[in-house]
C-alpha cells in the first residue's frame, strides 16, 4: 500500500530477471547502470498503477508526485536526477512514461488501433527515446528507430498478456479489432474468446511485423553497435512472437516465455552480426 508518496526507485532485484535487463549487459559499464537506473524508474511507475492494495486516487497521487518532482527536477531521487542531467535527457519524456502508467490505474478500452498507438507511444516509445540518449547514439534516425521498435515490442507484450490482463479487467486489444473479428469483450473477460479470436491476434502480431520490420530499415551504421542492447531486444521479442503465432495464441492457458539458455544464445548471434 502507498503511504510515503516521496518518488523512489524500484529495489534493483525487482528488475533483474527481466528482458531488458539480459539485453542491457552488452553496455559499457556507466552507461548500462544508467540505464538500469531508468528501469528502476520504469519499473516503480509501471508497479504504481498495478498495485492491487491501493485506491485509484492514491495511485494518482503518487504518480502525481513523480511528475511533479519531473517539472520541477526537485525532490526526484538523486541517482535517476544524475542520469538526467549526464545524458541530457528531456523530462518530457519521463512525464509522458508516467501519463502512459497513469492511464491503466482504471481499466480502460481503445476504440482504434491509433488510440493503443498513442498509449504505447508513451509507455514504450517514450522509454526507447530515452534510452537511445543513455546508449549513447548520434544518428538522428535512431530516433525513428526507437519509435518503431517501441511499438513492435508493446503491440508482442499486450497480445502475450491478453489473459493476463483480461484476468484484470484490462483489454488493450482495440474495439474496431474486436468488432471486425466478432470477438466480444465479455468473453475476453471470461477467459472463453468468440469470433475468430486468432484472426484478430494475427491481425495486431501483423502490425507488431511491420513495426520490427521498420526499425530495422532505421538502424544506421553509426549507431549499430550503440543499439546492440535494443537489437538484442528486438530479436527475442521477435522469437517471442514467432514462438506464440506457432503455438496458435494460447495466451489464456500459458504465459510465453523465452528460456535463458535461448536468450543467450540470441545475444551471441547478435552481436556476431553486429560485427559484419
Amino acid at each position: 500500500m502507498i503511504t510515503d508518496l516521496t518518488p523512489k526507485l524500484a529495489d534493483p532485484a525487482s528488475t533483474s530477471s527481466s528482458n531488458l535487463a539480459f539485453a542491457l549487459r552488452c553496455l559499457p559499464e556507466n552507461r548500462r547502470q544508467a540505464a538500469l537506473i531508468f528501469y528502476r524508474f520504469c519499473r516503480v511507475v509501471d508497479d504504481i498503477a498495478d498495485e492491487e492494495d491501493n485506491a485509484p486516487d492514491h495511485k494518482r497521487q503518487a504518480l502525481e508526485a513523480w511528475m511533479n518532482a519531473l517539472s520541477s527536477q526537485q525532490g526526484l531521487p538523486m541517482e535517476l536526477s544524475e542520469v538526467i542531467k549526464t545524458y541530457q535527457i528531456d523530462p518530457e519524456l519521463l512525464i509522458a512514461i508516467v501519463r502512459g502508467c497513469e492511464m491503466d490505474i482504471v481499466p480502460r478500452s481503445f476504440e482504434t488501433l491509433d488510440d493503443l498507438r498513442e498509449y504505447c507511444w508513451k509507455v514504450a516509445c517514450a522509454v526507447g527515446l530515452v534510452s537511445i540518449r543513455i546508449f549513447g547514439c548520434q544518428d538522428p534516425q535512431s530516433e525513428c528507430y526507437a519509435l518503431h521498435l517501441g511499438y513492435a515490442l508493446q503491440f508482442t507484450n499486450i497480445l502475450r498478456d491478453v489473459g493476463e490482463d483480461a484476468a484484470l479487467g484490462r483489454i488493450y486489444l482495440p474495439n474496431e479489432l474486436l468488432a471486425k473479428h466478432d470477438v466480444s469483450r465479455e468473453s475476453l473477460l471470461a477467459a472463453k474468446p468468440s469470433g475468430q479470436f486468432l484472426e484478430l491476434m494475427e491481425e495486431l502480431a501483423g502490425h507488431a511485423d511491420e513495426e520490427f520490420q521498420a526499425a530495422h530499415d532505421n538502424l544506421t551504421q553509426q549507431d549499430s553497435k550503440a543499439l546492440l542492447s535494443a537489437r538484442i531486444m528486438a530479436a527475442i521479442y521477435g522469437r517471442l512472437l514467432k514462438s506464440m503465432r506457432s503455438d496458435g495464441f494460447q495466451v489464456f492457458a500459458k504465459r510465453y516465455r523465452i528460456p535463458r539458455l535461448q536468450k543467450l544464445a540470441i545475444a551471441i548471434q547478435v552481436a556476431i552480426q553486429a560485427k559484419f
